[in-house]
């Protein structure tokens, strides 16, 4: 339930209604132009296909914000509160010969920043959770309607790569 202070004005009520508005439609893909990426690649684990492993394509860090009421002295009257989460495009799992593919398309004012993020167990032994790797995919794959794909070639999983990181939920 929101509560408003009863000295807020109606000017600065109709401009945070009006910037809260934009804020949901750039948020809800209401505004914005369509853009379109895909990639493919093929996943070994030392030399052999590797298998139904998970790949989600993400555009990372879209902030989405809203106003609470701030209720408190000396503060204004509404604090935005944003969060940072990655828009999902596409996902799936890799075949019996290792390969993959995910096309992804959405609505933003800003370009996309697209990145698939690899989850295995390749070379992991019985380590808790999966070993995630992040591939960032080039600007350049980003168009404005068809896709252009983006080929990630063959990408060994039984290396270590820098960043990665172990994931159990496989929320990012």
């Amino acid at each position: 339930m929101c509560h408003f202070r009863p000295h807020v004005s109606h000017t600065k009520m109709l401009r945070l209604l009006a910037f809260s508005s934009l804020l949901v439609c750039a948020s809800a893909g209401l505004i914005g132009f369509t853009q379109s990426i895909a990639v493919r690649g093929k996943l070994m684990c030392n030399d052999q296909p590797a298998s139904n492993v998970r790949i989600k394509m993400y555009d990372e860090d879209s902030c989405q914000c809203c106003f609470v009421p701030a209720n408190k002295p000396n503060v204004p009257e509404f604090i935005m509160v944003c969060a940072v989460i990655d828009d999902l495009l596409d996902s799936g799992e890799s075949s019996s010969d290792g390969s993959f593919s995910l096309t992804g398309t959405d609505n933003e004012v800003t370009r996309l920043d697209p990145k698939i993020n690899i989850y295995h167990d390749c070379d992991d032994g019985f380590t808790p959770c999966q070993r995630r790797i992040t591939i960032y995919i080039p600007k350049k794959y980003i168009t404005k309607g068809s896709t252009q794909t983006y080929d990630a070639g063959v990408i060994q999983l039984a290396g270590k790569f820098s960043g990665e990181t172990r994931d159990c939920i496989h929320r990012h």
